[in-house]
């Protein structure tokens, strides 16, 4: 009886949580709008006309169905920024990883559930460079009648870090394209689109942040800019981390934040100043040594309700400015990378079946026999490239490769990326010139359904050492540990944390350095990993993890949705 009573009652927690669960149905109608910054005009990709784009905010447990209509001149996909996607892989979005991309005039509708994950994800087009103006946050409350792990916010405010060119962005990444050579740099960051005082023609619209003294508020910082990591901090207030990339952390305490693109951060911040206007601001956080980057700064204003009016003299007021890092404040980033730890004490995979070492950085393609000057504008008359283990990326064109993959498809792509460096070297030394160009593929890896992985991921000086932050789509992986210098197994496994590493979807991974993840292939599909400063994945800084069926329903990816578009 005793046993029948427990079937009874998870059956029936199991429906009372179905019936709190809600579906969530949007549209994004993706179109050309003009859009104001810097004193001129562009033609923006928008989603519903709105730069950034729709804020969704769902609980754990519910389903979001979101047609996606586009009205637009280029082909789009829309990613869902580390959402698991269990079997809904058709519905993560890499284009012609997982599905062609919606052509002009076409549709598609994503259709997911969220389980299990809470706090701040985001979503962006994926498809060239479209996601400079196509994003917004993706925000998921803790099921009705849980509660967050402390204290309870007054307010919530989403923070959205982007980058804008004074130009079409699609322009930019054709030309450096043609060229070979780096892609112009940005004209500016934003603060939910704004680009702050400091710019011209841009103090109208600054973004305002509200807070009244005695209030605790939930700051959710996204990094939603295309190119560059980013510090942030808030004039004389402390930032209390409470999360990141939707994984609960150890709150801790400190002055300022590092997010590389794609990165998430919760923190909670105190009216406990006096009331005033004090500046939020993002700036670069530059590893490269020599690469020319975006130094302005954005700024958006912390506001607190007592402070004297801006139409009543007020507006005379100059809020306070923080102080950043400066641009190269390696040391900072990597104390404040240091300070994440999971909530709680974790399940970290201790036997590990799939033992893969990647190294990940630029390259030099020697210019080709077919190229005039015009087409080798890199270094010395190359033309940049980017790799993984020396194999340079390429997308394919005429099939995704998760179709490809589901209908058996041949020469499409091949099983062969290599688990280790084909050749070992001096990662973080100096590199001889003979290994700056790699091959050209498509290769994946094959991940038994449940196997136990760990990826070492090392940074290489070939051309420069960078900060790159590692996303992987479709998992959550725990970080347990990071460092400098070159990976050395024998020494750097003794520093692992197995007990409470923090759980991450992108990983900055130290310049000059390595970060070693662990996860259970435990979500079948096709799924990709890839830097994401967008110039790199165009230079081919990506790969692809092919995880097979399990056994049974439950363990295999779902059938393909009947509108997925077609090449």
């Amino acid at each position: 009886m005793e046993v029948f009573n427990t079937i009874f009652l998870a059956i029936f927690l199991l429906f009372a949580s179905l019936a709190n669960a809600k579906v969530h149905e949007h549209e994004f109608v993706v179109q050309a709008t003009p859009v104001k910054r810097l004193c001129n005009t562009q033609m923006s990709i928008t989603v519903n006309g709105q730069f950034p784009g729709p804020t969704l905010e769902i609980n754990n447990g519910d389903t979001l169905v979101v047609k996606v209509i586009n009205k637009a001149r280029y082909n789009v996909t829309i990613h869902w920024h580390g959402v698991r996607q269990i079997r809904t892989g058709w519905a993560d979005g890499p284009e012609f990883v997982t599905q062609c991309p919606i052509r002009p005039g076409e549709s598609y509708t994503y259709r997911f559930t969220i389980n299990g994950q809470e706090g701040t994800l985001w979503w962006h087009a994926h498809s060239s460079w479209l996601r400079a103006t196509v994003y917004g946050a993706l925000i998921i409350h803790p099921k009705e009648g849980d509660a967050y792990p402390f204290t309870k916010p007054k307010r919530e405010t989403p923070i959205l870090l982007g980058e804008w060119w004074d130009a079409n962005p699609i322009d930019v990444v054709r030309q450096a394209t043609q060229t070979g050579a780096a892609p112009n740099i940005s004209d500016a960051y934003t603060i939910n689109g704004q680009p702050g005082d400091l710019y011209k023609c841009s103090s109208k619209g600054t973004t305002i942040v509200p807070i009244d003294s005695g209030e605790t508020n939930l700051i959710r910082v996204i990094n939603a800019a295309l190119n560059q990591p980013l510090f942030f901090t808030i004039a004389n207030h402390k930032l209390t981390v409470v999360g990141a990339d939707a994984s609960y952390v150890k709150p801790f305490t400190t002055n300022v934040l590092m997010l590389g693109p794609g990165q998430t951060t919760d923190v909670l911040i105190q009216g406990d100043q006096p009331p005033s206007r004090y500046y939020i601001a993002g700036r670069a956080y530059q590893s490269a040594q020599n690469a020319a980057f975006d130094n302005t700064t954005t700024t958006a204003i912390l506001e607190y309700k007592s402070s004297p009016c801006p139409a009543k003299g007020g507006a005379n007021i100059r809020p306070i400015m923080p102080s950043l890092p400066a641009y190269n404040d390696t040391n900072t980033v990597t104390s404040f990378s240091k300070s994440f730890r999971s909530l709680r004490n974790v399940e970290v995979p201790n036997e590990i079946d799939e033992d893969l070492f990647f190294t990940i950085g630029l390259g030099l393609n020697n210019c080709p026999s077919n190229f005039n000057s015009n087409q080798c504008q890199g270094p010395n008359g190359t033309r940049f490239t980017s790799s993984m283990n020396n194999v340079s990326f390429v997308l394919p064109s005429n099939f995704s490769i998760l179709q490809a993959h589901k209908l058996g498809v041949q020469g499409v792509f091949t099983t062969d990326f290599p688990t280790k460096p084909p050749v070992q070297f001096d990662y973080t030394g100096n590199v001889s010139r003979s290994l700056w160009q790699p091959i050209q593929g498509t290769k994946v890896t094959k991940l038994r359904f449940g196997s136990r992985v760990q990826v070492v991921l090392q940074d290489t000086s070939i051309v420069t050492p960078e900060n790159h932050p590692i996303h992987l789509h479709g998992y959550d992986f725990y970080i347990v540990a990071e460092g400098f210098g070159n990976f050395d197994p024998k020494k750097d496994a003794s520093k692992f944390n197995l007990v409470d590493p923090p759980m991450r979807n992108t990983v900055a991974v130290p310049v000059n350095g390595w970060a070693v993840i662990r996860f259970v292939a435990d979500n079948p599909g096709v799924w990709i990993m890839h830097c994401h400063l967008d110039v790199h994945i165009g230079w081919g800084l990506a790969t692809v993890f092919l995880v097979e069926d399990g056994e049974g329903l439950l363990e295999s990816i779902e059938a393909p949705p009947e509108d997925l578009p077609l090449c």
